[in-house]
């Protein structure tokens, strides 16, 4: 499923200060429906790269139009797997995810795109291009605890991420006891803002309530300089 093209903004805060403007947030939005009684849940992804780390240097040279492929799960949950593409495209953000198998996943760790072509859906296809023609291949695994709210009347969301780590000497999405490191300094978050048109007048006056950098984070890169 292809989803709208949304805003996203992103910002490194810290943990000191992300209690208050949970607190405030708890009084105008909604948990996300994923969070457990703490409102938290946790994800995990792993990433792909090609022959030439194309999503590692794009990023950090600030190009405006390229794609990240990942296989998502959550909770350490088999229940749930995508396989998803995330397009950057400007100042948007598209994101294309379908669900997949066990199976399918392993396939795709194993680096074998066969019959990936033979699949309905274009992504699926798309897989298969890159798999066979650039070489897109597992290259880390980004694991964070998500703290969530949400406007659904507008469709934003807003999320905090906390203890971004990356996957240490592994590329297993399936393992129960990862070996990660810690890929952000100690007392900082991810703060992002996703949006699909606008921002609902009362949310910027509680995001400026702490002090918050703008930046252009990506949990990717954050966690590739490991590997």
């Amino acid at each position: 499923m292809e989803h709208q093209p949304r805003h996203e903004l992103k910002y490194i805060i810290s943990t000191a200060d992300a209690p208050a403007l949970q607190e405030r947030l708890e009084r105008t939005l909604k948990r996300d429906i994923h969070g457990d009684q703490r409102n938290s849940y946790q994800i995990r992804s792993l990433y792909f790269d090609d022959a030439y780390n194309s999503a590692y240097w794009d990023k950090l040279d600030g190009v405006m139009h390229r794609d990240k492929y990942r296989i998502r799960m959550y909770g350490l949950s088999d229940d749930a797997i995508y396989l998803e593409r995330k397009r950057k495209a400007g100042d948007l953000i598209i994101k294309d995810s379908q669900r997949v198998t066990r199976r399918l996943a392993q396939q795709l760790m194993d680096g074998e795109p066969r019959g990936l072509e033979k699949l309905e859906h274009p992504l699926f296809q798309e897989m298969f291009r890159e798999m066979r023609l650039r070489l897109l291949r597992p290259a880390v695994i980004v694991e964070y605890d998500r703290r969530a709210y949400t406007y659904p009347a507008l469709k934003v969301r807003v999320t905090f991420d906390r203890d971004v780590r990356a996957g240490a000497g592994s590329l297993d999405l399936f393992a129960p006891r990862l070996p990660t490191v810690p890929a952000m300094e100690p007392g900082q978050l991810v703060l992002e803002v996703k949006y699909d048109f606008y921002l609902p007048d009362f949310i910027p006056p509680l995001l400026s309530s702490i002090p918050a950098q703008r930046s252009a984070v990506s949990k990717y890169t954050l966690c590739r300089r490991y590997t």
